[in-house]
């Protein structure tokens, strides 16, 4: 399994791009940078789109890839919730149509085809094995386990918080792509909205080596890199990967993971 990071922040600029995910050039998650960090080309090679929940960093690009494939006759398969199918009907018919309704345009055969799931109800694409997991946010969201063919696991979380003991029974990766978005010193902030901070996400990577017996590699993201906090946050992920003696690194545009 190659695991590209496309988008890893929660900001966009010139290098910058909110999280997005390509797995094996074909299957992404999350639309943060996906048509901003990759070519037409290797936009139309993506026959799936995995979307995490409807906050606007992570459906970002729909639209624009909704065109891409629509001016070639190209369709694209997205699976998430059905509260984001209800976000993205939103968008597009926003009274005095904000853009082109990719999910029912062209009316013969709609460029995007919008599959609903629903939590621990796995599914397949391909030959790789899908299973959604309700995650801790401010809206309703899941995260994705992925398993490929030749068995190799990715989970990733999208935005998520404290309170994942429930989570962890449920999945065995190998790679864990997880949030942290604040500094330690605002943990009462990320709390309300779900969001973690190192010592937050040190205390969740403790009760998943209690109930699995083990950690994965760690990637983070969702980070903000104009924050005054960043260095700080670096930091506190350093200490707390030295503290549990795991494998834990931020994710950053461009970095590829091969399991």
């Amino acid at each position: 399994m190659n695991i590209r990071l496309l988008g890893a922040h929660n900001s966009e600029s010139k290098d910058i791009r909110p999280a997005c995910v390509l797995i094996d050039n074909f299957l992404a998650v999350d639309a943060g940078g996906l048509a901003s960090g990759l070519t037409f080309s290797e936009q139309l090679a993506i026959e799936a789109l995995l979307i995490t929940h409807h906050h606007y960093d992570h459906i970002k690009d729909i639209p624009m890839l909704g065109m891409n494939f629509y001016v070639t006759k190209s369709k694209i398969n997205i699976y998430a919730i059905p509260q984001v199918y209800e976000a993205l009907t939103y968008l597009f018919e926003y009274p005095g149509k904000l853009y082109t309704n990719f999910l029912t345009h062209p009316r013969e055969n709609p460029t995007i085809n919008f599959t609903a799931i629903e939590p621990l109800q796995p599914f397949s694409i391909k030959q790789y094995q899908i299973l959604p997991v309700l995650m801790k946010h401010s809206v309703p969201s899941v995260g994705y386990q992925i398993t490929a063919p030749q068995g190799e696991t990715l989970f990733y979380s999208g935005d998520t918080g404290h309170g994942l003991e429930e989570v962890w029974p449920h999945i065995s990766p190998d790679l864990l792509i997880i949030e942290v978005t604040l500094a330690d010193g605002l943990r009462k902030s990320a709390n309300e909205p779900y969001h973690f901070t190192p010592g937050l996400l040190r205390k969740e990577l403790i009760s998943f080596r209690k109930i699995k017996r083990y950690l994965p590699k760690v990637i983070t993201v969702h980070m903000s890199p104009q924050s005054p906090d960043w260095e700080r946050i670096t930091d506190q992920l350093k200490r707390v990967a030295v503290d549990l003696k795991a494998d834990i690194v931020p994710g950053y545009e461009g970095m590829q993971i091969t399991l």
